[in-house]
């Protein structure tokens, strides 16, 4: 039997800002899952996290990827929580709901979504990625390290099954007439995906598979909110759903990336450069409407029940590594707003930054020689 994990996230209120969602705007999300998912049959089980102002909705069944039901009960789900979140007055209340009706599927309306189906092996481990005030192209640097970079996956050296490789489907995230997507094959081409994933705003991992047996091992999701709205409405806040150990890199090879607190976009209004900083689960948002965070929830399923989750940076070398964050953050903080302490041009190209450049470039003036 078939299972399919599904992990559907969105903003839809926070309190005091962008920190947290309420706790009535998530037993809201949880008792519609509860009452028409799991209740009725449509799940096998189910999870709920936060991260910053998010809410992850985590679900197993045996409908596959895509399935309109699934992705109906996920946007009815946040709709419940709008709901509250106008009630109670908090900020950004349904801000990722850039549709007034659901059309069959969450791509494309604002919620962000990550999905994988596959044959359950005797033992499943995965890691449920979840993050805020960042974008998809977070995943980038640590998925290539993870699974082509032997300095971090010794599973490439030591084991015959991942000797072989994996294959990398990239998305160009800024083609919005369609999926455009291009799949290259590591070692063989690594340096032509390096090339691509060097520029983590135009080029986005969507999932990873296993030349050795053909499984998928993750999927990303790759939504860009600017792109669906044609505005800045907020950062993107990526979910991954990435399986571990036999065929594909352990937990430990697939987390040890992420000690690098590597720089991304996001933070305040989506628009600086800052370090990644691995928090606990359940973590707010806080300095400068920041920084860039990812929780990451270890679980075992078995004929679609998930285990109780593990907070994989709860423990104490990750303290060290958030110092790390804290202190990289902070010096790219202080230059402020000058060169590359701010985003790139084409993410700025949704901001009041390109109004302003409209306005001046008209009182310009060629001097005379």
């Amino acid at each position: 039997m078939k299972i399919t994990l599904s992990a559907i996230k969105a903003d839809v209120g926070s309190v005091g800002g962008h920190n947290r969602p309420s706790k009535r705007l998530t037993q809201a999300i949880i008792d519609h899952v509860e009452n028409e998912g799991k209740k009725k049959g449509l799940l096998i089980d189910y999870k709920v996290f936060t991260t910053g102002d998010d809410n992850f909705i985590l679900m197993s069944h045996t409908r596959g990827v895509d399935n309109p039901d699934i992705h109906k009960l996920a946007w009815d789900s946040f709709v419940q929580g709008t709901a509250i979140a106008k009630e109670q007055g908090l900020y950004g209340a349904g801000q990722d709901l850039l549709k007034d009706a659901f059309s069959g599927n969450v791509r494309g309306m604002g919620p962000s979504s990550a999905e994988i189906e596959f044959e359950e092996r005797p033992s499943e481990p995965f890691i449920l990625f979840m993050c805020d005030k960042t974008d998809p192209g977070v995943f980038n640097l640590p998925l290539f390290r993870g699974f082509a970079d032997p300095f971090h996956n010794a599973g490439l050296l030591l084991a015959p099954e991942m000797q072989v490789g994996f294959e990398f489907t990239i998305m160009d995230v800024n083609y919005t007439e369609a999926d455009k997507v291009i799949k290259l094959n590591v070692p063989a081409e690594a340096y032509d995906l390096a090339v691509l994933l060097r520029d983590p705003e135009h080029y986005v991992i969507e999932s990873i598979k296993a030349n050795s047996t053909g499984d998928q091992a993750c999927s990303v999701s790759t939504s860009r909110l600017h792109n669906i709205a044609g505005k800045y409405t907020g950062k993107d806040d990526p979910v991954a759903i990435v399986r571990s150990q036999k065929q594909f890199p352990s937990t430990g090879e697939i987390l040890s990336p992420l000690a690098a607190a590597h720089y991304v976009v996001g933070d305040n209004r989506g628009s600086h450069n800052v370090a990644l900083m691995p928090c606990k689960l359940g973590s707010i948002i806080s300095y400068f409407d920041g920084p860039a965070i990812i929780t990451a929830a270890g679980i075992c399923i078995h004929n679609g029940v998930m285990t109780e989750e593990v907070d994989l940076f709860d423990q104490p070398f990750w303290d060290f590594v958030r110092n790390k964050a804290a202190e990289k953050t902070f010096a790219i903080r202080e230059q402020g707003y000058f060169g590359n302490a701010m985003a790139p041009m084409e993410e700025l190209e949704y901001t009041g930054v390109m109004e302003s450049l409209k306005r001046l470039d008209k009182k310009f003036v060629l001097r005379k020689k």
